[in-house]
C-alpha cells in the first residue's frame, strides 16, 4: 500500500519543497535576447508571498475567483500559487479563445479579477468588459497598459501590499483546508457549453504524489513546458515538478518551440501526441524529400529502431552484429533526432489523446521512451500511466497509486480516488450525472482492462460509429493511423448509420507545397491545391496505403479535402481536438456527396 502525505493544502506542499530545495533553481524562462531568466525556490517563495500580499491589498480573499487569460509563463504559476496560498481560486482560460467565450467563463466563474498575458489579450478582454461589471481590475503580465485606473501592469501589481506582514499571509495559508477549491478548470469539450470542474487542494496534492510515484525523475531534472496551463494536464505536471523540486523552463511560444527545446536540453517533458506525430512526419518528410541514399538510409535506420524497441520491450538480448548495426544507425540518424529534442531527453509523457503505437515504438528505438497516460479534467488529468520499466505501446498503463478503475458492462471506464473533482461549478445536475453516489467518475471512454490492470482505450461512447451494417467502430484508432502520412494534417472519420466510412481531411501545407513544386503543379495559394486532381489522387493514395492496416469494415472509402480545422474557425477545441459534430454540420453537403455518388 502506497503511503501518501496528508498535505493540508498546496502552500504546505510548496513550503516543504522550498525547505528542501531552497537555493536550487525552480523556474526558468526565455527573455527577448534568447537568454534565460530564473528564480531559486527561495526566491520563488518570496515572490509568492508578495503576490499574496498584493491580492490582499486588492481585497481578494478566500474563495474569491481570479481568471488568467494567458499562454504558459512563469507569472502564470506565480499567480496560481499565490492564490492557492490565500485560499482564492484560479480560473485558467485558454489564450486562444475568442472574446465571447472568455467572457462567458469569467462571468460564469464569478471572477472579480483578471490577468491578461499582453496587450493583444487585453484588447480582447476590453471588448467584453462592459458585460463583466464584477471585475475590479485587469492586470497585464507584459506590455504597457492604457491610461485606465482599472488596468495595472505586473510590476505595479507586485508592489501592492508591501506593508502587510508575512504572518498575515501565513495565517491565511494555515486556514486553507484540503477540501477547499483551488481551481475551476473549464472543459473545452467538443460538444455543449464549457463546464467548470472544481479541483480541491487535496485533489491536487494527492495527484502530484500519485504521478511522482508513477514516474522516473530526479529532483535535479530539467523539465520543459510548452503545454497551455489552462489545461489541467500542464498544471498537474507543474504541481508534480513542484513536489519533486525539479527545475521547469517555459517556452516563449509554439513558434520558438524547436529553438527553445534545444536550448533547454530537458531531461523530460510532457506533450500531446500531435507534437510527436509532427516531429515524426517532419523527419520522414525531410528524408523523403532528399531522396536517393538519404531516404534508403532513413528507412534502414527506422527498421533498426523498431527492432531495438522490440528487443527492449521483450527484454531480449541484443545480438553482437545488431549492436554494430544500431551504433551505425545511431551515428547517422538517431543522434540528430535526439539533438532536435535537446539531446538529453530520457523520456517523455504523452497524454490528452491517443498516441499512435508505431510512432511510440519508433522513438523508443531511437532512445526516447514516450510513456503514454490518460486523465481528464474531472480527475485532475491523471488516472493511468505506463511506467518507465513497465510499459506497452497502445495502452495507457495501470492506474496510479491510490486510484481505482473498473469497466461497466457496456465497456465504459470509471475511476474513483482522491483525484476526482468536487463537482461542476454551479451545475449540480451535471455533477450527479458524472459522479455516482459512491464516488465513481464516469469518463465516457470505452476500453478494456487486462489481468495486470493495464488499460486500453478503444474509443469514446459519444464518438462510437455504428455503421448501417451494425459494426461498432472507434474512429480514433483509424485517425491515428491516417495521420502518419506526412501529407495529412487532420482527419475526421464519418460513418455513423452509413454503409461505409468516409473522412474529412485537411492538408499538411508545407508537405503539399513541397510535393506541388517537385511535380510542377501550378498554384498561387496553397488552398488552390485542395481541389487539384493530382493532389486529390495523392491523398486518396495515402489513405488507401494505410487502409491495409485495417479490417475491411474499418477502411475509409472516400475522402473530401477541406480547409484546416482551427480554434479560430470553431472547428477545434483549445486542446486541439476536432469538434466532429460542428465539422459534420459545416460540411454536410460534402459528406452527403460522398454517399450519394
Amino acid at each position: 500500500m502506497e503511503q501518501f502525505k496528508d498535505y493540508r493544502n498546496i502552500h504546505h506542499m510548496l513550503r516543504e519543497t522550498v525547505d528542501r530545495r531552497g537555493p536550487h533553481p525552480a523556474y526558468k524562462w526565455f527573455v527577448e535576447s534568447g537568454e534565460t531568466g530564473s528564480v531559486s525556490w527561495d526566491q520563488f517563495y518570496e515572490e509568492v508571498i508578495q503576490a499574496a500580499k498584493s491580492f490582499m491589498a486588492l481585497g481578494i480573499r478566500k474563495n474569491d475567483k481570479v481568471s488568467i487569460v494567458s499562454y504558459s509563463r512563469y507569472q502564470w504559476v506565480l499567480i496560481d500559487l499565490a492564490l492557492a496560498t490565500i485560499g482564492a481560486v484560479t480560473v485558467g482560460i485558454y489564450h486562444s479563445l475568442p472574446a465571447g467565450e472568455c467572457g462567458y467563463i469569467i462571468d460564469h466563474a464569478d471572477a472579480i479579477l483578471v490577468f491578461a498575458e499582453d496587450n493583444d489579450q487585453l484588447e480582447k478582454l476590453l471588448t467584453v468588459r462592459k458585460d463583466l461589471p464584477e471585475i475590479k481590475k485587469i492586470v497585464l503580465f507584459s506590455g504597457d497598459p492604457p491610461a485606465d485606473n482599472g488596468i495595472l501592469d505586473f510590476t505595479s501589481f507586485m508592489g501592492l501590499g508591501r506593508d502587510i506582514p508575512d504572518s498575515d499571509i501565513i495565517a491565511m495559508a494555515d486556514n486553507v483546508q484540503p477540501d477547499d477549491v483551488a481551481a475551476i478548470v473549464y472543459t473545452s469539450g467538443t460538444t455543449g457549453v464549457p463546464k467548470g470542474a472544481m479541483l480541491t487542494h487535496d485533489n491536487i496534492t494527492f495527484t502530484a504524489q500519485s504521478v511522482e510515484k508513477s514516474v522516473f525523475w530526479k529532483e535535479d531534472d530539467s523539465v520543459f513546458l510548452f503545454l497551455p496551463l489552462a489545461h489541467v494536464f500542464a498544471r498537474t505536471c507543474v504541481y508534480t515538478a513542484l513536489l519533486s523540486g525539479c527545475t521547469m523552463t517555459f517556452t516563449r511560444s509554439l513558434d520558438t518551440l524547436a529553438e527553445d527545446l534545444k536550448a533547454t536540453q530537458p531531461d523530460w517533458f510532457p506533450s500531446v501526441p500531435r507534437i510527436y506525430e509532427k516531429v515524426y512526419t517532419k523527419i520522414v518528410g525531410s528524408a523523403e524529400a532528399k531522396g536517393g541514399m538519404t531516404w534508403h538510409i532513413f528507412k534502414w535506420a527506422e527498421k533498426t529502431a523498431l527492432q531495438m524497441s522490440y528487443l527492449k520491450r521483450h527484454k531480449l538480448p541484443e545480438p553482437f552484429l545488431f549492436i554494430l548495426k544500431y551504433k551505425l544507425a545511431d551515428r547517422l540518424v538517431f543522434q540528430k533526432i535526439r539533438a532536435a529534442l535537446g539531446g538529453r531527453v530520457r523520456w517523455c509523457i504523452s497524454g490528452a489523446a491517443p498516441l499512435n503505437p508505431d510512432i511510440g515504438k519508433f522513438f523508443h528505438g531511437v532512445g526516447v521512451l514516450i510513456v503514454e497516460g490518460i486523465g481528464m479534467t474531472e480527475n485532475t488529468s491523471f488516472s493511468n500511466l505506463n511506467r518507465y520499466d513497465n510499459y506497452r505501446f497502445g495502452w495507457v498503463g495501470p492506474p496510479g497509486p491510490g486510484v481505482e478503475q473498473k469497466a461497466n458492462p457496456d465497456g465504459e471506464i470509471l475511476f474513483r480516488g482522491r483525484n476526482v473533482m468536487k463537482g461542476y461549478y454551479k451545475m449540480p445536475q451535471e455533477t450527479a450525472e458524472t459522479i455516482t453516489e459512491d464516488g465513481w467518475l464516469h469518463t465516457g471512454d470505452i476500453g478494456q482492462i487486462d489481468d495486470n490492470d493495464f488499460l486500453r482505450i478503444t474509443g469514446r461512447k459519444k464518438e462510437l460509429i455504428v455503421t448501417a451494417g451494425g459494426k461498432n467502430i472507434a474512429p480514433a484508432r483509424i485517425e491515428g493511423i491516417m495521420i502518419t502520412s506526412r501529407y495529412i494534417n487532420q482527419i475526421s472519420v464519418i460513418g455513423d448509420r452509413r454503409p461505409y466510412l468516409t473522412a474529412l481531411v485537411t492538408l499538411n501545407n508545407e508537405a503539399i507545397e513541397e510535393y506541388a513544386q517537385k511535380n510542377n503543379i501550378p498554384y498561387t495559394l496553397v488552398d488552390d491545391l485542395m481541389e487539384h486532381p493530382e493532389i486529390v489522387r495523392l491523398m486518396e493514395s495515402e489513405v488507401k496505403q494505410r487502409n491495409r492496416q485495417l479490417a475491411s469494415f474499418e477502411t475509409i472509402k472516400k475522402i473530401s479535402i477541406v480547409p484546416e480545422f482551427t480554434v479560430d474557425n470553431g472547428m477545434m477545441t483549445p486542446t486541439m481536438k476536432v469538434k466532429k459534430s460542428r465539422a459534420a454540420d459545416r460540411y454536410q453537403d460534402r459528406i452527403d456527396a460522398m454517399y450519394n455518388t
